[in-house]
């Protein structure tokens, strides 16, 4: 029988918030755990150990549209909607939830992929990864906005890979609660083909000739060697690859040889060898 009676005790749980206003960002100025006065039988107080059923509820900030702070008292009945009908909150503590506010704007940011990629020997990324969309909105306070250069996704990790494919990947959970992302995620398309072995003569470029009329180079050219995909084999010519030498590196650290210098190469080539790597020449003044 006693048992059967109702009882007042205390339960915890967290707060979820609805209903956020769309014009001003928000900050809580305490924890989302708060302590509800729950009227129960003494069966709930024995069994449940003091916990309520759902162990969250729900609270609509649309008060903060016009005000600073959120009055549980005002929602006890959408807060008992909630519970077992058995159960019933009779009072909230703390009773007021008070709130940082800023002016909130969005801002458009790129998506950077955070991936941990293995392929089977001879496979690799062929092209450029595609990211939709690539840019997602942020939106918050101005002061946390300013500090985003880009937002990253969950870590993308896929084994022994071997041919293009297509995923969605999650983008990472803010850790500010009054900062929110649109979308949630994007689709990732990863470009895949198997990479064979080439090698392209390449004239080289002298950089930093200042003071010299004529710097004879032996040899003139250099043998890249290069992994590229079959598909793009055809394609990658001379024309891709610049190969420099600096003078500077004469003049200034008195070097007898040049130090050939890849300055520019293809993203989704891999580089094997240059040949030779160092060059002889003579200076005529």
């Amino acid at each position: 029988m006693a048992l059967n009676n109702k009882y007042i005790y205390v339960a915890k749980t967290v707060l979820v918030f609805k209903n956020t206003p769309t014009k001003r960002a928000f900050y809580p100025l305490q924890s989302d755990t708060i302590d509800l006065q729950v009227e129960g039988t003494g069966w709930q107080l024995l069994f449940a150990r003091l916990r309520i059923s759902p162990p969250s509820v729900s609270v609509s900030l649309s008060q903060l549209n016009t005000k600073d702070f959120i009055v549980f008292s005002d929602q006890l009945f959408n807060i008992n909607r909630q519970l077992e009908s058995t159960q019933k909150v009779i009072s909230v503590k703390p009773d007021t939830l008070y709130f940082d506010f800023t002016k909130r704007v969005v801002k458009k940011v790129p998506v950077k992929l955070i991936d941990k990629l293995s392929f089977v020997k001879q496979y690799g990324i062929s092209s450029e990864i595609i990211l939709n969309p690539k840019y997602v909105k942020v939106a918050g306070p101005l002061e946390e906005l300013s500090k985003l250069k880009f937002w990253p996704t969950d870590t993308l990790k896929q084994d022994k890979i071997q041919s293009s494919s297509t995923t969605r990947v999650a983008l990472q959970h803010s850790i500010h609660k009054n900062v929110s992302i649109y979308p949630s995620s994007v689709e990732v398309k990863l470009p895949v083909d198997e990479f064979t072995e080439k090698t392209i003569e390449v004239p080289l470029k002298i950089t930093n000739n200042r003071s010299y009329n004529s710097i004879k180079l032996y040899p003139k050219k250099v043998k890249v060697t290069f992994l590229v995909a079959l598909s793009n084999y055809d394609q990658v010519d001379e024309s891709f690859i610049t190969a420099t030498i600096d003078v500077d590196e004469w003049q200034n650290l008195g070097h007898r040889q040049f130090t050939v210098k890849i300055t520019e190469f293809p993203d989704y080539c891999k580089l094997v060898s240059v040949s030779p790597s160092k060059i002889d020449f003579i200076v005529e003044k």
